[in-house]
C-alpha cells in the first residue's frame, strides 16, 4: 500500500495533467449493464461528507489507502460495473487505472455535512454537469433530502432539478438519492416507512424539465413491491450499513424482482463487511444479480 500511496502523491505533486489524460483515455463501458443485464455499483462518496464510520469504527473510510485497497479489490471482481464517487476518489482511481469499462458516477452535492446543524442545506459543490461530460463518465448523482420543517428543502429541491436538467441536456444519467427526513434530537433521521420513501419517490421523481436520464437510488425497505410501483422511473438499490448481512442480502434479492430494479449500488457493505473478506461480500452481492 505505500508503495500505491507514493505513486499517487508523485503523480499529485509531479504531474497533475496525467488525471485529466487518464480520463481522456479512458476505455469507456459500453452500457451500464453487465452481461446479465444488471447494474453493479460501488459507492465511495461517504467521506467527503464526514461520513466515515463503518460500525464501531468511526473513522473506517478515513483511511485512503485501505479505501483505495478495497475499490481496486471491488472494482475487479467479475459482474461489477462501475463506481461511484467524489473527484479526489476517482482522481485516484483514474491514476491507478482501474476504471476501463466501467460505468463512472460522479457525486456531485456532498455539503449536507453528517451530524450538522446545515445538513439538508446540501449544496452542490463537488462534481457539476459541465465537469462530468468533460471527463467523459457516464452520469451523476445527487441525495436530496426533502425535509418539511427545514426552511432549506426548497432550495435542495431547485438545485437537484438543476443538476437534474444539466446532465439531461448532456444525455448523462442523473442518479437521485430521495429521502423523507426529519429533524429529531437536533439530527436528521430519514424516514424508511414504506409511505415516507413513496411520497419522496413521487416528489424526486417530477424534478426537472426532463424525465428521460433521471435514475432513483432507493433504500430497500418493507413493502417494496408497493414503494417501486409509485414511479416508472428505473432504479438501482442503495445498500447503506449492513448490521445482518443474511438479511440485507435476502431483502435486495426480493425487492431485485421488481421491474424497475436495474440493480444495487452499494459502498460500505461490501468494502468493510463483518469478515473483512470484501470479495466474497461483492460476489455475493453480484449473485443476487
Amino acid at each position: 500500500m505505500t508503495d500505491m500511496l507514493r505513486r499517487l502523491v508523485a503523480k499529485r505533486v509531479h504531474d497533475p495533467e496525467a488525471i485529466a489524460e487518464a480520463a481522456a483515455n479512458r476505455v469507456r463501458a459500453k452500457s451500464p449493464f453487465n452481461d446479465k443485464g444488471r447494474t453493479m455499483i460501488i459507492a465511495a462518496d461517504h467521506p467527503a461528507r464526514g461520513a466515515n464510520a463503518v460500525g464501531g469504527n468511526p473513522s473506517a473510510m478515513a483511511d485512503r489507502g485501505r479505501l483505495l485497497e478495497r475499490l481496486c479489490l471491488a472494482l475487479e471482481r467479475p459482474g461489477v460495473t462501475g463506481v461511484l464517487a467524489t473527484a479526489d476518489v476517482i482522481d485516484d482511481l483514474l491514476l491507478l487505472g482501474v476504471l476501463d469499462g466501467k460505468t463512472v458516477l460522479g457525486s456531485m452535492n456532498r455539503t449536507g455535512l453528517a451530524g450538522s446543524s446545515f445538513e439538508i442545506d446540501d449544496r452542490f459543490a463537488c462534481y457539476d454537469a459541465e465537469a462530468i461530460e468533460r471527463m467523459r463518465f457516464d452520469g451523476g448523482k445527487t441525495l436530496t433530502r426533502i425535509c418539511l420543517g427545514d426552511p432549506a428543502t426548497p432550495s435542495v429541491l431547485e438545485n437537484t432539478a438543476k443538476a437534474v436538467n444539466e446532465l439531461a441536456d448532456r444525455k448523462l444519467i442523473a442518479m437521485v438519492e430521495p429521502f423523507l427526513s426529519v429533524w429529531a434530537d437536533g439530527r436528521i433521521k430519514n424516514d424508511l416507512s414504506p409511505d415516507a420513501v413513496i411520497k419522496s419517490i413521487t416528489i424526486a421523481a417530477g424534478l426537472g424539465r426532463s424525465s428521460a436520464y433521471t435514475w432513483l437510488k432507493l433504500p430497500v425497505v418493507d413493502d417494496m413491491e408497493r414503494v417501486l410501483a409509485s414511479s416508472t422511473l428505473p432504479a438501482v438499490l442503495l445498500g447503506g450499513e449492513v448490521k445482518d448481512p443474511d438479511a440485507a442480502f435476502a431483502a435486495w434479492q426480493r425487492a431485485l424482482t421488481q421491474p424497475t430494479v436495474q440493480g444495487l449500488v452499494v459502498g460500505r457493505s461490501l468494502l468493510y463487511p463483518h469478515d473483512g473478506d470484501v470479495a466474497k461480500a461483492v460476489d455475493t452481492a453480484v449473485g443476487l444479480l
